[in-house]
């Protein structure tokens, strides 16, 4: 966990000297450490079978299990290597051997797929090892994801704290020159900074809302519902940079239209991701999700609407911004104090439009006009004339 930790100290040097092979070189000692260890983690646990799941236990091509994981973990630490040797002398080559490392699952995946579609499928051996390949429906961890996701919620509200505790507590010398020793008047000053903070930590607070929410409704995650999980919190990790661009409104006026696009762009694609899990939970509800959540349950319509609001509030602001550009903070900060609201009476906003569309439905219903049924026996009684006496 301490090398993983050093990874964005080497990313920083990558970005800031991309020429330099030093921060290359660390990052593949990263990487190669990380796999080193994990190798050792799996030579250890197959020395203990024990430690093993009942499938590979009990398996009798275990020493074959064996060397397809290692061969799994040790071909990224393989490919840094590659990269390190690289960054000596022709640095391009290196990324694009680290890029590998990211995407060779996919990459395999996909080149499976095209073989298969070109040579037509292979009958599998009967050691077959599908248990270790990428499948979409394979399911996850749902702990895991929920323990990630809590994790990088609470390193982001944290992070949006740290810039005030450092930059906004006033000196004492300033305080008696400036503002005569009023400490209230030298706090106002950095009123703006104090206002984005509640605004971004309420933004914050409401995502790690509905993501609980939706999580708490879905029974088994799948691949691709990580896939998207790990896209919206991407963007959720953002959520400090809108904070910096909001609270710099009132040193840099001319650039809030930018810094309003930009945090309605972060907040748009962190909550967007979230109704794409909930939409992809939808298409194998069965599986993934609790009935009160599935098409006519309970709680499918207020979950819609709690997973909408944000998207729709933040293009909403977005739209008004390149309608309205001299009144752009200001619709931003109605956005943010507004949503907050519009999720307290949320459950109440949702049962009066449904009671709405009820009451449509009936008014439907009565506007038609109604049609006569027809008396029994007065069909056969219009048709009796016609017909021959009986003898």
């Amino acid at each position: 966990m301490m090398t993983i930790t050093f990874l964005p100290f080497t990313f920083s040097l990558m970005v800031a000297f991309p020429e330099a092979p030093l921060g290359i070189l660390l990052f593949c000692v990263c990487v190669m450490a990380v796999g080193a260890v994990q190798a050792l983690i799996v030579v250890y646990a197959f020395h203990f079978p024990h430690l093993l799941s009942p499938q590979i236990e009990h398996s009798a091509h275990r020493a074959l299990y064996r060397q397809h994981i290692l061969g799994i973990i040790l071909r990224g630490p393989a490919l840094c290597l590659a990269a390190a040797g690289f960054s000596l002398f022709f640095y391009p080559v290196s990324y694009l051997l680290m890029a590998t490392v990211i995407f060779l699952p996919y990459v395999s995946k996909a080149a499976g797929w095209c073989r298969a579609r070109l040579a037509g499928p292979r009958e599998p051996p009967a050691h077959s090892l599908e248990i270790f390949t990428f499948d979409l429906h394979e399911p996850l961890s749902k702990e895991r994801v929920e323990a990630f996701s809590d994790g990088v919620y609470a390193i982001v509200a944290t992070l949006l704290i740290l810039d005030i505790c450092e930059d906004n507590v006033p000196d004492s010398k300033d305080v008696k020159e400036k503002f005569h020793g009023s400490l209230v008047a030298a706090l106002g000053a950095s009123g703006p900074h104090f206002l984005a903070y509640f605004g971004s930590f309420a933004t914050v607070g409401l995502l790690w809302f509905a993501h609980h929410s939706l999580f708490l409704h879905i029974r088994k995650a799948t691949q691709p519902m990580g896939l998207l999980n790990t896209l919206s919190l991407a963007f959720v990790g953002g959520l400090p940079l809108a904070y910096q661009q909001t609270s710099a409104f009132a040193r840099r006026p001319h650039d809030e239209l930018e810094s309003v696009r930009v945090s309605c762009a972060i907040i748009f694609f962190a909550s967007i991701f979230q109704f794409a899990i909930w939409t992809t939970a939808l298409l194998q509800e069965g599986e993934t999700l609790q009935p009160s959540a599935r098409f006519g349950g309970q709680e499918h319509a207020f979950m819609f609407a709690k997973l909408v609001l944000y998207p729709c509030a933040s293009l909403l602001a977005f739209a008004c911004t390149c309608v309205l550009s001299r009144f752009s903070t200001a619709i931003f900060h109605i956005m943010q104090i507004a949503v907050p609201f519009a999720f307290l009476l949320l459950r109440l906003l949702v049962r009066l439009a449904l009671a709405g569309l009820r009451g449509l439905r009936g008014l439907r219903g009565l506007a038609r006009p109604a049609r006569a049924r027809p008396v029994p026996g007065a069909l056969d009684d219009a048709r009796s004339p016609l017909l021959p006496a009986p003898c």
